[in-house]
This record gives structure tokens, sequence and C-alpha cells, in this order.
């Protein structure tokens, strides 16, 4: 007779009950024979006793091999090393990144493409620059709305309400708008790697915090829409009042008055304003979602 011993709730004395059955009481419970294991004593040969976890998918999937993943074509994925996996090791090294010591990378099974492939769309960052009053917080939105409409799943991060939480203990002095841009170019960075189009939307002055943001991201990811829009037009826009109170003096440092704005040397998207011509949102959000439709990002 296979011995399973279960633990039953406690008897009236308090003690743990503990039962022993033969083969058709086993078969009730729903046991297993253990190869002469005991249920109890399974904790000490766990790790001999785990077998590799296979995932379905609908349309294959892939395995981890030394940190890549590599496709199986019967669609299961037996996750490596899924003992230090299912018990939160990890066997990498340890290493210090900033003021960060001893600190290591802890990689998951379910990776980038993975969450893409539920999605059915690529993660990436669209990345808004331009001048205060040039339009980017509403295209955003509008941008927002379009691929909402198609299935497609977004996030925006604005300027002005990302300083509501996250960077409310920056200034606008030049080392805080620095800063300002690294901490969004992160978060953009986490959103894209859970599938997401991320939609950054800030005025963004300064060339080399926007190469940082795109460095970030593997090549391809990052997408630099400059709104190009004159100052005069702008300012006559004026939506916030904001140019009127740098005129007065009363708002130092303001992107286009007494703070420079860099263009962008090179980048994906140029949304271009002459003169009186003004292009219109639907059609500047048409060019947004035709350049992601082409390059295979409205699709996993």
């Amino acid at each position: 007779m296979s011995v399973v011993q279960a633990l039953y709730p406690p008897c009236s004395c308090g003690m743990l009950q503990i039962v022993k059955c033969g083969h058709s009481a086993t078969e009730k419970l729903g046991f297993t024979r253990l190869s002469g294991i005991e249920a109890i004593g399974l904790s000490r040969h766990r790790k001999s006793l785990l077998k590799p976890i296979l995932a379905k998918e609908d349309n294959g999937a892939s395995r981890i091999e030394d940190g890549h993943q590599v496709k199986k074509p019967n669609g299961l994925t037996p996750l490596a090393n899924h003992s230090a996996a299912l018990f939160g090791k990890n066997l990498g090294e340890k290493s210090g990144i900033g003021n960060s010591m001893n600190i290591l990378w802890h990689e998951c099974p379910i990776q980038k493409l993975d969450r893409e492939h539920l999605l059915q769309q690529k993660g990436c960052v669209i990345w808004l620059t331009g001048l205060s009053g040039s339009g980017k917080s509403t295209l955003a939105c509008f941008l927002s709305r379009s691929l909402h409409s198609r299935g497609k799943l977004t996030y925006i991060l604005d300027g002005d309400n990302i300083r509501h939480g996250l960077n409310r203990d920056l200034s606008f002095r030049a080392e805080d708008r620095s800063e300002n841009i690294r901490r969004i170019g992160e978060v953009a960075k986490l959103l894209a790697d859970a599938g997401l189009i991320c939609i950054a939307s800030l005025i963004s002055p300064y060339r080399k915090d926007r190469d940082a943001c795109r460095a970030l991201l593997p090549e391809g990811n990052f997408i630099e829409v400059f709104i190009d829009v004159p100052l005069e037009v702008c300012e006559a826009r004026d939506p916030k009042g904001l140019y009127k109170l740098a005129r007065a003096g009363k708002i130092k440092g303001f992107t286009g008055i007494d703070d420079p704005y860099e263009p962008p040397y090179s980048c994906e998207i140029v949304l271009q304003q002459k003169g009186s011509e003004c292009t219109s949102l639907s059609d500047m959000t048409k060019i947004v979602i035709s350049y992601l439709d082409k390059n295979g990002y409205l699709r996993a």
C-alpha cells in the first residue's frame, strides 16, 4: 500500500490530524503517487520534482535561452532556469548604477514581444516637441483618441500633468528641466516596454535631453515629432497667457523668450506651419498614424 499523508484541520485538542490512505482513498482525495516521497516532506524535494513550465500561445511562442528569446514551432514555451524564476532568484551579477549599489536585474519570462502579441501593436514612444502654444497637448489627445478608436492602447505623458505629481519637486531652471525630461524619458521607456504606444507631449527644449531619451529605447522605438510653429504664431495664440507674463518679466527662463528652444537636427516627422497656413489636427493625426502604420507599429 502506498502511503500518502494529508493534513486535516485541527481536532478538538488543537493538534493537526495526519491521515494515512490506501490506493482507493488516495484516488478519492485526488493525490498521485510521488515515488515514495511523503507529501508532508515534499518541500525538501521540490526542486528535483519541478518540471519545465509550458505556456501555450496562439501563434507560436518563444523560449528563453541564455537571456535570449528563441521561437518554438509547437507554440510551447519552457521557462529556462524555471526554479530561479519561481523562487525569485536571479543568476546575474550584482552591479552599481548611479548611487545604487549591489543591485541586479531580475529577468521575467514574459517579455515585451509577448505583451505586444497580446495587444496586437508594438510598444513605442511618440515624442511631440515644440514651443509652448504649438499644439502639442491638443495633438496628443486627438492622436490618442484616433488610435483608441482603432483598438490601440495608448498613454499620454503631458509635461504639465507630470509636474503635478512625479516632477512636482522640479523648477524650470536648466538643470531641473533636464531632470524633468530624464524622468519622463524613463517612464516612457517603461510604457513602451509594456507594449503601449506612449505619447509624450512636452516642450523639451534641449536637443541633448531629447537625444538622451532616444538612447534609452531600442532603435526605432523613439519617434520624434517636431511641431514646427513659428514663435510669433505661438505667442499670438498664447492659450495659457504665459507669453504675456514672460514679456512682462513675471516669468523667467521662458522658452522662446529668454531661454532657447533647440529644434531637432533630424527627426522622424516634422509638422510644419508656414505663415498663416495651419495644418488641421485631423491632417496632422493622419500623418503620424500613416507613419505608424507604414512602419508596422499598429500590428504585432
